[in-house]
C-alpha cells in the first residue's frame, strides 16, 4: 500500500517552517529576507533586512546556498558577491518596476549623452546596470555616499528620480537624475495621507525616500526601511502612519510592541501599496526552491565582474 504525501500547498504553516530548518542544515543554506517579505516568510529568514543590510550579509556568510526571499535584483546582487555559491530565488518572476524602469540599452546612450559624469546607481537595478555604473548605493547611504565625492565631481544619479531629488535635496549637489520610479511609493495619495493625518493627530508620518516630493513634505521623518524601523522603535509617539510598503510593519509591531502602525493609503481603491513582485514569493514556493534547488540565479560572466566594482565601492564608503 502506497501513502501519497500532502500537497505543498495542504501543508500547515509550522511543518513547512520545519521543513525549512532542516533544508537549511543539509544544504548549509541560508535565507535572506526583505522587510517587504510576507510575514511567514520572514520569520522563517535568518537575516531580514534592506537593501545595504542584506548586501552585507551576502557578502560575508559562509553559506555554501543563499535563498533570497525578495525581487530579482537583490538575488542577483547576492550572486554578484558570491559567484561560486548557488543562489536560489524562490519565483524568477520576482521583479522590480524601478529595475525595469531603466532598460540597459538606453542608459548606456544616456550615460553616453553626458561625458565626464560619475555614475551613482541605487541597488534597485539590474546587474547590468550596476556594471555600467561607478558606486552602488541604497536609500540608506545615498545622500553619505554623495557627501563623500568631491564637489566638483558631476554625477549621474540612476534609476530613482524621486531618491535623487531627495539626495539633492540634502546634499545641496546638483545631478542629472534618469526618470525612473517604484509604482509602490508613487502610488501613494497626498490627499489621503492628510486626511488620515487628520484623523490620527497624534500619529508620526515615517517616509521612504522613493516617495513623491508632494508626500515626502508631508514627513515627520524620513528614511530606508531600517531607518524607518529604528526611529518607531526609537520615538516617544506611539501611533505611527508608514508611507512604504506596508510588509515592514510586521517587524515594526514585533520590535515595538504596544505601538500602532497604520499603513499609509494608496490612491486607488486597492492593495496598490503592497508590492506585487514582492508578493509573488510565499513560504510554499521558498520551501520548493531549498527542496529543487531551483530556480537558480545565473549571470553572464563578464557583466558579474564588473558590476562586482561598484558594490565594493559602496560597501568600502559605508564601512
Amino acid at each position: 500500500m502506497f501513502t501519497t504525501l500532502p500537497a505543498v500547498s495542504a501543508l500547515p504553516t509550522q511543518d513547512l517552517f520545519e521543513a525549512i530548518e532542516t533544508l537549511k542544515k543539509d544544504l548549509n543554506a541560508v535565507v535572506l529576507a526583505h522587510y517587504y517579505q510576507d510575514a511567514d516568510i520572514q520569520d522563517v529568514a535568518d537575516y531580514i533586512g534592506d537593501s545595504l543590510g542584506l548586501s552585507r550579509q551576502a557578502a560575508a556568510t559562509s553559506a555554501d546556498v543563499i535563498v533570497f526571499a525578495g525581487v530579482h535584483f537583490m538575488a542577483e546582487t547576492a550572486k554578484i558577491l558570491n559567484p561560486h555559491k548557488q543562489v536560489l530565488l524562490p519565483d524568477l518572476n520576482a521583479g522590480c518596476s524601478l529595475a525595469d524602469s531603466c532598460p540597459p540599452a538606453a542608459f548606456a546612450a544616456f550615460k553616453a549623452a553626458h561625458p565626464g559624469h560619475l555614475v551613482i546607481s541605487y541597488i534597485n537595478c539590474t546587474a547590468a546596470i550596476k556594471a555600467m555604473s561607478d558606486i552602488i548605493c541604497t536609500s540608506s547611504n545615498a545622500v553619505s555616499i554623495v557627501q563623500q565625492l568631491p564637489a566638483e565631481q558631476k554625477i549621474i544619479f540612476a534609476p530613482d528620480q524621486n531618491l535623487g531629488r531627495y539626495v539633492m535635496q540634502q546634499t545641496g549637489r546638483d545631478m542629472v537624475l534618469w526618470q525612473g520610479s517604484c509604482m509602490v511609493h508613487e502610488t501613494f495619495s497626498e490627499k489621503k495621507l492628510v486626511q488620515l493625518q487628520i484623523t490620527h493627530p497624534g500619529a508620526e508620518i515615517i517616509a521612504h525616500p522613493e516617495c513623491e516630493a508632494v508626500v515626502l513634505r508631508h514627513a515627520d521623518f524620513i528614511g530606508s526601511t531600517t531607518a524607518l524601523l529604528k526611529y518607531a522603535q526609537q520615538s516617544t509617539k506611539t501611533e505611527f502612519i508608514v508611507v512604504t510598503e506596508p510588509g515592514i510593519i510586521h517587524q515594526m509591531e514585533k520590535q515595538a510592541p504596544g505601538k500602532v502602525f497604520i499603513p499609509a493609503p494608496p490612491t486607488a481603491n486597492c492593495a496598490c501599496n503592497e508590492c506585487p513582485h514582492m508578493r509573488l514569493n510565499t513560504l510554499e514556493k521558498l520551501y520548493l526552491a531549498m527542496k529543487t534547488r531551483q530556480p537558480e540565479i545565473t549571470l553572464d560572466p563578464d557583466i558579474q565582474r564588473q558590476a562586482l566594482k561598484p558594490i565594493q565601492r559602496m560597501l568600502e564608503l559605508s564601512a
